[in-house]
């Protein structure tokens, strides 16, 4: 037993320095607010403020939007910048957003809201990620992502489940009230987090040479870094998006489960990712990159089909157990596919481009977020089962599109494999 317990602490060790943890551990806090609200989202929009289920869709899908087009340039300026500042600027920005949600009367508003609080979400989420491999040297990084993950993951789940019960206790206007102001008291305590305990990272900011590319220009001439992208946001929005947001609806208007069941499959979900991410890295190093995005794209799969059959149980609980059944699948595909995609993004990158590589690998998730909800809220009403087979067969194809990379991306797996140079002849 002991042997077992020093195996499962000796997996979690990530070797990170201290004011890495403290910037992953408000992170997690961060991200227990957004699980407070992530699941109810649609759900408050349309049956307490009355919204159509598809616009309810696309505001939440202008948050994301909006974070999305604000990615980019915060890329371009933390090329040139410190990411600290960002990162605190960013948080109090979606705090405004978020606490305006609870009180929206009409879908203009909600659209305001939007803007404000994705703005501010595009500009923390990229500018976090730049502090952090500032933080952090090149064999760290595969354990600083999935920490940062592990964190994401563990913060959200405990909001969700939550949330959950607390909505299933007393479903009312007071109630998402106040679960969106503890969001936006969440990201005002992760900017003081930021500002009060984290250092500022050593200054790398490296400076363009006349021989060197520069701007978005340079980035879109990287061929195989922007089919990582595009994949990844596929694989993003049917694998993260699609279980997060629209998973809870979908089961709450099909299947016989209701809130506090909603909120077990996700805290199930995020549970696996929690425990699984950090042990992940080692294994999922001993495989190919593109052989492991690969395997991400079979696992979505096969949890989108999952969820189908919970569609034709006509009490809770075992239609539950089929879907946190599903949500267990999703979080292996998600460790999958994270623990190898961040380092790969920072591997790629030049120096004197990190700033808006890692922009657009923020990019595959704000923008994803923004698809998802949207594409998703309209097949709620027209079609709410080719959510789950559609989806499965798209990520299917996303896969075998990353896995046609073959060498054409960096694989430490490959370096170490290469055969060495036979060893000159010593003179007689």
């Amino acid at each position: 037993m002991s042997r077992l317990v020093s195996r499962v602490v000796g997996g979690w060790r990530t070797g990170l320095s201290r004011p890495v943890l403290i910037l992953q551990a408000g992170n997690g806090v961060n991200y227990f607010g957004y699980g407070l609200v992530l699941p109810f989202e649609i759900i408050y929009l349309h049956q307490v403020r009355g919204f159509a289920t598809s616009t309810a869709g696309f505001v939440l899908a202008a948050t994301m939007a909006t974070a999305a087009m604000a990615t980019p340039l915060t890329g371009a300026l933390l090329d040139r910048y410190a990411a600290k500042a960002l990162v605190a600027a960013g948080c109090l920005a979606s705090a405004l957003g978020y606490a305006g949600f609870a009180f929206v009367q009409h879908p203009w508003q909600g659209f305001a809201c939007s803007v404000v609080g994705g703005a501010g979400l595009g500009v923390a989420g990229t500018a976090n990620r730049m502090l952090v491999v500032r933080l952090i040297t090149p064999k760290q990084r595969a354990a600083a992502f999935a920490l940062g993950r592990a964190a994401g993951n563990f913060g959200t789940g405990a909001g969700a489940t939550l949330a959950g019960f607390v909505v299933a206790a007393a479903q009312r206007l007071t109630t998402f009230q106040v679960l969106y102001f503890f969001d936006a008291v969440t990201s005002v305590g992760f900017a003081l987090i930021v500002l009060a305990a984290v250092p500022r990272p050593r200054a790398e900011i490296a400076t363009a040479t006349p021989s060197r590319r520069t701007g978005f220009r340079a980035v879109a001439r990287d061929r195989p870094f922007l089919v990582v992208i595009a994949a990844n946001v596929v694989l993003v929005v049917v694998g993260h998006t699609f279980f997060s947001n629209i998973l809870p609806p979908f089961a709450k208007a099909h299947t016989p489960i209701g809130p506090a069941s909603i909120g077990i499959v996700i805290l199930a979900n995020t549970a696996v990712v929690v425990i699984a991410q950090i042990p992940a890295v080692r294994v999922i190093a001993r495989v190919r990159r593109t052989h492991a995005f690969a395997l991400a794209g079979a696992l979505f799969a096969v949890a989108m089909l999952a969820v189908l059959p919970a569609t034709l149980l006509h009490t809770e609980l075992p239609a539950t157990a089929v879907l946190v059944g599903a949500g267990i699948v999703f979080a292996l595909g998600e460790i999958t596919q994270t623990v190898v995609l961040g380092p790969l993004v920072a591997d790629m990158a030049p120096e004197h481009l990190l700033g808006r590589y890692l922009s657009l690998y923020t990019l595959t998730f704000t923008g994803s977020l923004a698809l998802g909800p949207a594409i998703g809220g309209v097949l709620l009403q027209t079609s709410p089962d080719a959510i789950w087979w559609g989806g499965a067969v798209t990520a299917v194809v996303a896969g075998v599109v990353l896995l046609g990379l073959g060498d054409r991306i960096p694989d430490p797996l490959r370096r170490r494999e290469a055969p060495r140079a036979p060893a000159a002849p010593e003179a007689a």
